[in-house]
């Protein structure tokens, strides 16, 4: 079993995305696509990240990963939005699922 993810892995997969840069918001840090919008995030303890995915990918990576995969709360689960428990994560799946994530923000229009 591989080691449990940190959040500096977290970090530098989510950085190497293509004109990613980090931020922050509602006092955590996250990381953005080139037209502003979020696609990762890390929990302000840092002991779980946020995927923005679809609900299709979501369910996805639950099913081959559901130790680390969970539904974010509420609505924003329910859109797709993936909680990543870092101490349960594979490194290879993680950089699957943010990637997923910033090809489909990526995609969107820019923020205003």
């Amino acid at each position: 079993m591989a080691p449990p993810m940190t959040p500096a892995q977290f970090r530098r997969i989510a950085l190497g995305m293509a004109d990613a840069i980090e931020a922050s918001h509602m006092s955590h840090p996250d990381f953005r696509a080139a037209n502003g919008r979020i696609f990762a995030t890390l929990n302000e303890d840092q002991t779980r990240g946020m995927a923005a995915l679809t609900p299709e990918q979501q369910a996805d990576v639950i099913a081959r990963a559901p130790e680390a995969f969970v539904p974010a709360a509420g609505a924003w689960g329910r859109g797709g939005s993936t909680m990543i428990v870092l101490k349960n994560a594979d490194q290879e799946i993680v950089g699957e699922a943010v990637t997923m994530a910033w090809q489909r923000i990526s995609e969107l229009p820019a923020s205003k």
